[in-house]
């Protein structure tokens, strides 16, 4: 401990080297002068400040500080015991050093807090199941039905089945873009050849093998209009088809020159050249009627 020097008055009686504070005296004047009282204040202030900050200091053994009896010529004694005498207050470079290593465990806590670049923050959802990467339900689009074909009631004394080759000819005839006459035409041909049956034949088994509603015998005719393949009107196989056979036929009408102004007999023999050419204009009145039932 720092000697604080001798607290006695050099002047008074009893010098510090005629007596000892382990010795007891009698002699010695109770009365204490006012510039002891001041000295007394003072180191008593200075060994509170020093208690304060080995206090304050971790790691520190405890601080005894035990004041003595004060005696008639006014001593105090003061014994300051540590647990750990060699490790004093540190020096300035030892604070400045400590000062730097709090310094830097306190940057060093701050630092831990701070999330790794990349790293969500706690609490934040992870990509997983970030909303924004979240993957939307795609919305169902609603497939709307394709309208059925509007079916055509039979007239002019057809069934269901004719009626709609009637129309497979009509329809062909539009896509075409020939007029209402070569429609009119067709069908009353169609009435004649095949009363408006999809015909295979008995003389070509090949024919049955594709959709038909009847079997003739007719050479090898086949289809609506009774076209021949031998005759180079096309395969068995598109000739089964009514809208083939019926291209077919308009084709060749409209090569006709001025089909138009003829009687719908003489047209229609134009194309099928038949042993009973007279036969088709029977069928007109009907044909006309199925027609302009189809277009209505």
């Amino acid at each position: 401990m720092r000697n604080d020097g001798t607290l006695d008055d050099p002047h008074g009686p009893g010098g510090p080297a005629d007596r000892s504070d382990d010795t007891p005296s009698a002699d010695r004047s109770t009365s204490v002068p006012q510039s002891r009282l001041a000295t007394v204040g003072s180191l008593l202030t200075r060994i509170a400040r020093r208690g304060d900050t080995l206090a304050a200091r971790p790691r520190r053994a405890r601080v005894a500080v035990a004041t003595g009896a004060v005696c008639c010529l006014g001593l105090v004694g003061v014994s300051v015991i540590g647990a750990d005498t060699g490790h004093d207050s540190p020096a300035p470079d030892q604070r400045a050093e400590i000062a730097q290593r709090a310094e830097a465990d306190a940057a060093s806590r701050g630092m831990a807090r701070q999330p790794e670049p990349g790293t969500p923050a706690t609490g934040s959802p992870t990509p997983e199941h970030s909303p924004s990467t979240t993957a939307k339900p795609t919305p169902t689009r609603k497939v709307s039905a394709k309208p059925k074909p509007r079916r055509i009631r039979p007239v002019a004394g057809l069934d269901q089945a004719q009626m709609d080759n009637a129309k497979a000819i009509v329809r062909t005839a539009q896509k075409m873009d020939v007029p209402r006459r070569a429609m009119v035409i067709a069908v009353a041909t169609a009435m004649q050849e095949s009363n408006l049956y999809n015909y295979a034949s008995g003389v070509l088994p090949e024919s049955q093998n594709y959709p038909h509603q009847a079997i003739g015998w007719d050479h090898d005719s086949v289809g609506l209009f009774q076209q021949r393949p031998s005759s180079g009107w096309g395969s068995v196989r598109d000739l089964m088809k009514p809208e083939f056979a019926t291209r077919q036929f308009l084709a060749a009408l409209e090569q006709i020159p001025g089909w138009q102004d003829l009687p719908l007999t003489d047209a229609a023999q134009a194309v099928q050249v038949s042993a009973f050419g007279w036969l088709y204009a029977q069928h007109e009145w009907r044909a006309t009627e199925v027609v302009d039932a189809i277009l209505a």
